[in-house]
């Protein structure tokens, strides 16, 4: 018989690395989502149903009944918690089983793991621990321009069937702008890749920042803000494990600099939260954010349906690039070329993150 020790050791030895950075927080869907039913979501190879009871709380739980295996998201929301279809136990939002319909006695292990959730600036954030039960140490993020005055925002969820470190890489190098998203975001493919282009880093986060001047106003630009033939474009683009923040816009030529971080113009702030769902799948939940021009009538829906467009044609190249990985066995003979600065660099941060699992 082998000891408690031996035994100890065994079970340890033969956990289960994970392929993500853990101890983070990362997005589980945004708040809008959240409606009278229960949404099943699988985030970093994980089963959770998320749900808002009746007093408001969203709530994160492991999507699996503790007396049958029925998944909770198949049940229904009530006002205290979220109810099993098969035999109706009910769940309150910390995972705690609270009724057991026909029988006074709740069994004291009647309960399902609680995931940390908190809903700030309308996005539902997860915390993702190395060990369960471990409290976060530190707050969400903050994504202030949900709320800002200045900007109205529409926003939407994707599903990829490509591993999210593909759609980081596209989102950090957008000199594909020119190839792409010649209908809305676009313009002139050789500036692009000619634009101007800082990286820097810290071990955390990244950031891109790209100046055009006089370019071409590409078709979203000129339907939300009246430019001439030309503008001064800027793009910044911030990179963290769990999102990536898109400082995006223009103004014209002989006004506000561009790198003036007061700077007028045309706006738009997206926000792009990626999480893993699995190894080759991933969740995309993103917001657009944008400014009205004082003398153009409100053009949000047309930014957002533009910008909705542009993510489709996103989906559809970074699917097929991965489809093609697969039949050509992967990356290892990628070449990189100038463009690649910022995607290697957040590349280097997660694979340093998974390390430390």
């Amino acid at each position: 018989m082998n000891s408690p020790i031996a035994a100890k050791e065994v079970s340890f030895t033969s956990a289960k690395k994970s392929s993500f950075p853990l101890d983070q927080w990362y997005v589980a869907g945004l708040s809008g989502e959240l409606a009278d039913k229960p949404i099943a979501r699988t985030l970093l190879n994980q089963p959770i149903v998320l749900f808002r009871s009746g007093n408001g709380q969203a709530a994160a739980l492991e999507d699996r009944c503790c007396h049958r295996s029925l998944p909770l998201s198949s049940g229904m929301v009530e006002e205290r918690g979220v109810r099993c279809g098969y035999h109706g136990l009910l769940y309150d939002p910390n995972g705690t089983c609270i009724e057991v319909p026909g029988q006074e006695r709740i069994p004291a292990k009647a309960r399902v793991k609680a995931y940390t959730l908190r809903e700030k600036d309308d996005i539902l954030w997860i915390w993702m621990p190395k060990e369960d039960g471990s409290v976060p140490s530190h707050e969400p993020p903050d994504y202030p321009h949900h709320h800002d005055p200045k900007y109205k925002y529409g926003w939407g969820v994707y599903h990829y069937d490509a591993p999210y470190q593909l759609i980081h890489d596209n989102l950090l190098d957008l000199s594909h702008l020119g190839y792409v998203h010649l209908k809305t975001i676009g313009g002139n493919a050789r500036l692009h890749m000619h634009a101007k282009t800082m990286v820097s880093n810290d071990d955390k986060s990244v950031l891109v920042v790209r100046h055009m001047p006089g370019s071409t106003p590409p078709p979203t630009y000129k339907a939300a803000y009246p430019f001439g033939d030309t503008c001064d474009r800027w793009q910044e683009i911030a990179f963290h494990v769990s999102h990536l923040a898109i400082w995006t816009g223009a103004v014209e030529p002989g006004t506000d600099a561009i790198d003036d971080p007061n700077r007028g113009g045309f706006h738009m702030r997206g926000f792009h939260g990626i999480t893993p769902e699995t190894e080759t799948t991933a969740h995309y939940f993103w917001s657009m954010a944008s400014n009205k021009h004082p003398d153009m009538p409100d053009t949000i829906d047309t930014v957002v349906e533009q910008t909705k467009f542009t993510f489709d044609e996103d989906r559809l190249v970074v699917e097929q690039q991965y489809r093609n990985m697969q039949r050509f066995n992967g990356q290892s003979d990628w070449t990189d070329i100038h463009v690649d600065a910022g995607p290697n660099r957040a590349r280097r941060i997660i694979a340093k993150l998974v390390e430390q699992n």
